[in-house]
């Protein structure tokens, strides 16, 4: 297993914070995104797969994604992650397996076309949508799912990660665990965002009861993921519900992750090449591309950038 200094920790933000919420009316168009994060020095991008991003339709073939590549090397820009759009096959419906494999390997497809260093997935399925006598057995046809996807992505080179969040079943910190422990996949692993897990350990936001919380919370979260964690999305919260759904991803230093006394424990998470900013559905976000990343950078102990 590669040691922290023998890995070259990089910077990237997560495009989709130009595209949903305050900006779905007016989305910043990902080429204009890539520019904007070239100019700041960033090392990468995270691809939104939602419209009007990088999705399956607007690029097809491996010859228009072609163009993307290039556009992208020319901004000195890599990939750190994609997150695909799976809204429209609910992994938590009975039936929909192969439906949803088919659409995994399509993105996976795209995923190694561009380049992307790996690519997300969420259960879909809202808090409360699942009833409680098929709530076990829909996990474990969750984790059966992803245990084939993790091997489609792993043919691949790429590495499969899931986002636990408050706005998708299987969110309470066991849970996590649990879910990870099913897969049983080594190319299987879970993604940290520091928001979510503040507002999944410490809150204890729209979990199926019993309430699940960490008297060491964040942190805690962390040491309880150990060797579980394959990517890293960083920003803050303030304990709070985006449109009583998912974790309002408050600007740095305006929350309550205490990211100083955390570094230590994040540093020390192996094999992370990447560490994402995630402004998800924050207001003015396109003017947080600079201090974010200075904020991050200074996290890191890298604030030469490239």
């Amino acid at each position: 297993m590669a040691l922290i200094e023998d890995i070259d920790m990089k910077i990237s933000l997560g495009s989709w914070a130009f595209a949903f919420g305050p900006y779905t009316d007016n989305p910043v168009p990902f080429e204009k995104c890539i520019e904007r994060l070239s100019k700041a020095g960033y090392d990468g991008i995270e691809v939104c797969g939602f419209p009007p991003h990088v999705t399956l339709e607007r690029y097809p073939t491996t010859a228009s994604r072609a163009e993307l590549v290039k556009m992208l090397k020319d901004a000195g820009l890599g990939v750190s992650g994609y997150a695909a759009d799976f809204s429209t096959v609910n992994p938590a419906v009975a039936g929909n397996r192969q439906k949803y494999l088919d659409l995994f390997k399509r993105n996976v497809e795209l995923c190694a076309d561009i380049g992307s260093a790996g690519i997300r997935v969420d259960s879909v399925a809202a808090p409360g949508s699942i009833p409680e006598s098929d709530y076990a057995a829909t996990m474990d046809r969750m984790a059966d799912i992803w245990r084939d996807g993790a091997g489609i992505a792993q043919q691949a080179g790429l590495r499969l990660v899931w986002e636990f969040e408050p706005g998708f079943a299987y969110n309470k910190p066991s849970e996590v665990v649990a879910m990870h422990q099913k897969v049983g996949h080594p190319n299987f692993s879970v993604m940290f965002d520091t928001s979510h897990a503040y507002m999944c350990g410490v809150v204890g936001a729209r979990q199926h009861p019993p309430k699940e919380t960490l008297p060491g919370g964040v942190a805690e979260f962390l040491k309880k993921l150990e060797g579980r964690i394959g990517h890293i999305h960083l920003i803050d919260s303030d304990g709070t519900l985006h449109g009583d759904e998912t974790s309002t991803h408050r600007p740095f230093g305006e929350g309550f992750v205490d990211f100083k006394a955390l570094a230590p424990a994040l540093l020390a998470v192996p094999n992370i090449e990447w560490w994402c900013i995630d402004l998800c559905f924050w207001p003015g976000s396109w003017e947080l591309v600079e201090s974010s990343r200075a904020f991050v950078a200074d996290l890191l102990g890298a604030k030469g950038g490239r």
